[in-house]
C-alpha cells in the first residue's frame, strides 16, 4: 500500500504547461475573505465547500479548449503509436478518436455530431476522459476550462451562464445552473490500436488546433507512477494504489469501482449486478481498458478514472474484489 502525499514533486518533473510552470507547492486553499470569488468566479453559492475549491495555476482559459475541432482519417493519424491513449466516442454513425496527448493541452473538446453538440472532457490529475450531452433544457452550451479544481478534479464553466461544472460530479456546483446534471455519453478510454480495430473508418482529432503546442511532449510526464497528488482531497481511502485505474459506474444511485487490479484476476465477462440492474463488466488488459454493458450488449456510459478521485467523490462507493 502507498501512502498519500500531497503536494510533492521530488519523483517526477511536470514539464511547463501553456509557457507557464505550475507552482503547486504554492498553491493554498481559497481564504475566507476571498471566498466570494476565485479566478472572476462567484463561489457564494458553490455545492460543496470554497475553502476546498482550489486555483490550479492558470487563468480562466490559461488552457484553452478547442472549440473548433478539425479531424483527419486514421491514414494520415501515422503520428499515433498503437499503445498511444484515445478516448473514443461513436454517435450518429460517427466514430471519433481524441488523443490524449493532445487533451493533455487542453482538457476540453467542444464538439458536434450532426447537430448534436457534445463536450469531450479529459482531466489529467485524475486521469479521467468523460462525454457529456452539452445541452441543457434545450440550450447548446460551449465550455471552458476555469482554472479552478476540486478534489483535484477539473472544474468546467459553461460559457453561457458563467457556471461552474465539476467533470466527476458532472453537475453544476455554483452559478446560475447550480443543482444541474450533465448527460453522460459512452465514452472508451483504451489504446489507439484498439479503438481503431474496432473502428476503422474513425476520425481523429488533429493536432492542427490552431494553438501552438508540442504534442509529442507529456506535460504529467511520471505522475501515474507516484503517489504524489498536487492538493488536498476531502475524502482519502488508501486501500489501493492512489493511481490506481478504475472503471467507475453509477446506476440508479449506486456506486462502484473496479480496480483494474482486481478485474485482472478475472478470466471473461464478469456478471454483476449494481442498482438492481445486471451487468457485464469486460476488461482488456492488454490495451488496459475496461467497460460495461447491459446484458443486452448496450454499452452504459461509465469512466476510467484513478482510485483516488473516484474514492473522493464517492466514498462510500462499492468496491469490486476479484478471487
Amino acid at each position: 500500500m502507498d501512502s498519500l502525499k500531497i503536494g510533492s514533486m521530488s519523483n517526477f518533473s511536470l514539464l511547463s504547461l501553456l509557457s507557464m510552470t505550475m507552482v503547486v507547492l504554492a498553491c493554498s486553499p481559497v481564504q475566507t475573505d476571498a471566498l466570494e470569488r476565485l479566478n472572476g468566479f462567484d463561489l457564494r453559492d458553490a455545492q460543496v465547500p470554497p475553502e476546498e475549491i482550489f486555483h490550479g495555476g492558470p487563468a480562466r482559459d490559461g488552457i484553452p479548449a478547442i472549440d473548433s475541432p478539425q479531424f483527419v482519417t486514421a491514414d494520415s493519424a501515422d503520428w499515433l503509436k498503437p499503445d498511444e491513449r484515445v478516448l473514443g466516442l461513436s454517435l450518429q454513425g460517427t466514430s471519433r478518436a481524441y488523443p490524449v496527448a493532445i487533451l493533455n493541452w487542453h482538457e476540453i473538446v467542444n464538439d458536434c455530431f450532426g447537430e448534436r453538440a457534445v463536450v469531450v472532457t479529459f482531466c489529467p490529475l485524475c486521469g479521467s476522459g468523460m462525454a457529456f450531452a452539452a445541452e441543457v433544457d434545450g440550450q447548446a452550451l460551449s465550455f471552458g476550462v476555469s482554472g479552478l479544481l476540486y478534489n483535484n478534479d477539473m472544474l468546467l464553466y459553461d460559457r453561457q451562464s458563467k457556471s461552474l461544472w465539476s467533470q466527476l460530479m458532472r453537475q453544476a456546483i455554483s452559478g446560475p445552473m447550480r443543482g444541474r446534471r450533465l448527460q453522460m455519453l459512452a465514452l472508451q478510454h483504451t489504446s489507439w490500436q484498439e479503438w481503431r480495430d474496432r473502428h476503422p473508418q474513425t476520425q481523429v482529432l488533429s493536432r492542427e488546433t490552431g494553438f501552438a503546442r508540442d504534442y509529442s511532449r507529456d506535460p504529467y510526464a511520471g505522475y501515474a507512477q507516484e503517489s504524489e497528488l498536487f492538493f488536498p482531497l476531502s475524502a482519502i481511502n488508501p486501500r489501493y494504489h492512489p493511481k490506481e485505474q478504475v472503471l467507475g459506474l453509477e446506476i440508479d444511485g449506486a456506486f462502484k469501482a473496479y480496480p483494474f487490479q482486481e478485474l485482472s484476476r478475472l478470466e471473461g465477462v464478469l456478471n454483476d449486478r449494481l442498482g438492481n440492474r445486471p451487468i457485464r463488466v469486460h476488461f482488456d488488459k492488454a490495451n488496459a481498458t475496461a467497460w460495461v454493458e447491459s446484458r443486452k450488449g448496450r454499452r452504459l456510459p461509465s469512466v476510467i478514472s484513478y482510485w483516488f478521485a473516484w474514492m473522493a467523490f464517492h466514498p462510500d462507493s462499492l468496491v469490486f474484489e476479484g478471487d
